[in-house]
């Protein structure tokens, strides 16, 4: 079996305004898809793929970790861009492996670890009522864990009183629409300076939070541990590492806390294990960061199935809607209330749409500087 066609293609997202994803075809019909989770720059991650093409063509595709170092040792060049690229490579060799030998991927990466997967929900809402009536309603599916962005909008420019109130808030209403049955989990989305991020994680722990999450800004790794070594509860960062080695280094501090692995960006399910391991040799739990829809989904569900220090597995309820861009792709997954069964068919467990592209048409998302200033004009910065 050998690798005989590339393919880059781009559906519609809410978000970024496209998905990014790879679709591998090998000359005895074997076909794989991987999905990229660099969703900020998906024609920047379409160009890498297709400049990757020439070391796949004609070879092996079961040959998963040798194709993984070519394609990152290829050029003397790093970064989240190339991973989230070779990433999406990699989930469609994992897909073909499944599909050849006829089990999922779960069965290649270690074998079943557990007999159901712990969901924590995504829900939004407006103020503290709003949060209450998403946790009422994730409660009501069945959910037993839940995430929200306790942060009022115009955080940026609140005294600290009144964003700790807020933050306050809007976790209390949360608590006493959940109970102490429900796990609650709060996303920080990286808003925070280290001084803020500090004393407002610190206010949110009264809440017997699940864990908190990216308290700060990801650009030093000796920052995000300090600041999770000062912070009263389970912190869990890591969304938008991209290495094996940036693991080795964030643990290598000593913290209590739990990493967020992507398998769109972080190297794929080949490095993903590998990660998990890590952090296993630390007591470390593994949260894999997961929210653009089932083409990822899928993949990190054979991970969370295999992996021993599973917490719980990330999951966007609007997968489930068909009229968002989820209706590109057809998965195998099945939620029963707050769990996802263990997915039995060959591969991954998700295929695009012949029509995606219709289903899910592109539209232009424009970055705007406007919306990443403060009231003085300052910039803020991407925080999603």
């Amino acid at each position: 079996m050998e690798i005989a066609s590339v393919e880059v293609l781009q559906v519609g997202y809410e978000v970024s305004g496209a998905h990014t994803v790879v679709r591998l075809a090998t000359d005895t019909g074997v076909v794989g898809i991987g999905q990229s989770g660099a969703w900020g720059y998906p024609d920047a991650v379409a160009a890498i793929v297709a400049d990757l093409r020439p070391v796949l063509l004609g070879a092996d595709p079961f040959r998963t970790g040798h194709l993984w170092n070519g394609m990152v040792r290829a050029r003397p060049f790093r970064g989240n861009l190339v991973s989230s690229a070779v990433s999406a490579i990699d989930n469609a060799l994992w897909d073909i492996k499944g599909k050849a030998l006829q089990v999922p991927v779960w069965e290649l990466i270690g074998g079943r670890s557990r007999d159901k997967v712990r969901l924590h929900a995504l829900i939004g809402g407006t103020g503290p009522d709003g949060i209450a009536a998403s946790v009422r309603w994730a409660l009501g599916e069945g959910y037993t864990a839940v995430k929200f962005d306790p942060l009022a909008a115009g955080y940026q420019d609140l005294s600290m009183p009144k964003l700790i109130a807020s933050a306050r808030d809007m976790a209390a209403a949360a608590r006493e629409a959940g109970g102490n049955e429900l796990d609650i989990i709060f996303e920080l989305h990286r808003k925070l300076d280290p001084a803020k991020g500090v004393v407002v994680a610190n206010a949110l722990a009264g809440f017997d939070p699940l864990f908190i999450e990216d308290p700060v800004q990801i650009d030093s790794i000796e920052s995000q541990a300090e600041v999770c070594r000062r912070i009263n509860a389970p912190t869990a960062i890591g969304e938008r590492l991209s290495s094996i080695w940036e693991y080795r280094e964030l643990l290598s501090h000593g913290v209590a806390m739990h990493v967020r692995p992507d398998v769109g960006l972080s190297g794929g399910l080949s490095q993903c294990v590998k990660i998990a391991t890590i952090a296993e040799a630390y007591y470390c739990g593994v949260i894999p960061h997961n929210f653009l829809g089932p083409g990822l989904s899928a993949p990190t569900l054979q991970l969370c199935v295999a992996i021993p220090n599973l917490i719980t597995m990330e999951y966007a309820p609007r997968d489930e809607d068909k009229q968002s861009s989820s209706a590109a792709f057809t998965s195998s997954l099945v939620r029963r209330g707050g769990y996802f069964e263990v997915p039995d068919v060959p591969g991954n467990g998700v295929e695009l749409a012949e029509d995606s592209a219709t289903l899910a048409p592109i539209t232009e998302k424009p970055m705007k500087l406007g919306d990443l200033l403060r009231d003085d004009g300052s910039v803020l910065g991407g925080v999603v």
